[in-house]
């Protein structure tokens, strides 16, 4: 049972999605959140792209930030900084039409019960659609994931998803602390929200082949993202001259009446 009167905004970074947006923006289940009496607000990043993603995301309803600085991490931080204070909870999309929106509800669900702090969906659990990801990424997604749970003793099984979900307050404690600039932004995420103490879980997802021309670099990104794994091992908000909150971040579901 959802509680009501909530509002969740999603942030969809994006360059060159021209073919993938309007998939990804029409498939937001606004009726199913109208029901629920909750507030859904999209916001899309338009990384200088130069097809038309962000007149075809405006077209279709959503609010279009432009961010100059090249890369996915410029992007969702530019999405980020910009959510709305009276947010309860925030979800991060890509735009490519991998991910299905109207799965949003699945993802909100463990936060708005209480049961944990942020969610990534997990194409290994869930359903990957044939032709969505090659062998390359199966195989290097399997092993950050391994390395990720057996280090960091985490609980997610899929650390380079792009789909993710927040309440708000654990976003603001996460947020002032991630500098990534590219596709290591995911992994900068999970290994400091671990590190932050925060409760972390997967739920099981869908997953589809993509609309467009991937941008990723499997070796180049690849060894980024290993080294962002490996550095944030001894990392701690104090490192960051973090004096607000020199204790980690820990989760507290609601009390039960």
């Amino acid at each position: 049972m959802f509680q009501r009167n909530k509002k969740i905004v999603v942030v969809v970074p994006c360059y060159n999605e021209a073919l993938g947006i309007q998939k990804v923006l029409k498939a937001f289940p606004h009726k199913d959140f109208s029901k629920i009496k909750w507030c859904l607000e999209v916001i899309v990043v338009d990384n200088n792209s130069t097809d038309d993603t962000g007149k075809i995301a405006e077209e279709h309803g959503a609010s279009v930030l432009v961010e100059k600085m090249q890369g996915k991490g410029h992007a969702l931080l530019s999405g980020l900084k910009n959510i709305p204070d009276d947010a309860s909870y925030v979800v991060m999309i890509d735009g490519d039409n991998t991910y299905h929106p109207k799965e949003l509800l699945r993802m909100i669900e463990p936060l708005d019960s209480g049961f944990c702090d942020a969610i990534l969906g997990s194409r290994i659990q869930g359903k990957m659609k044939e032709g969505s990801m090659n062998i390359t990424s199966r195989i290097g997604n399997w092993m950050f994931s391994f390395l990720v749970r057996y280090l960091y003793k985490s609980n997610v099984t899929d650390v380079l998803t792009g789909y993710f979900a927040w309440k708000k307050e654990a976003l603001d404690l996460l947020l002032p602390h991630i500098k990534s600039t590219g596709f290591e932004v995911e992994m900068e995420m999970i290994t400091k929200m671990s590190r932050l103490g925060m409760e972390v879980y997967s739920v099981p997802i869908s997953y589809h082949p993509r609309m467009g021309q991937s941008k990723l670099n499997h070796f180049k990104d690849g060894l980024i993202i290993m080294k962002t794994l490996f550095s944030n091992l001894n990392w701690s908000p104090q490192k960051d001259n973090d004096t607000t909150r020199p204790e980690p971040y820990r989760h507290f579901a609601p009390k039960v009446a």
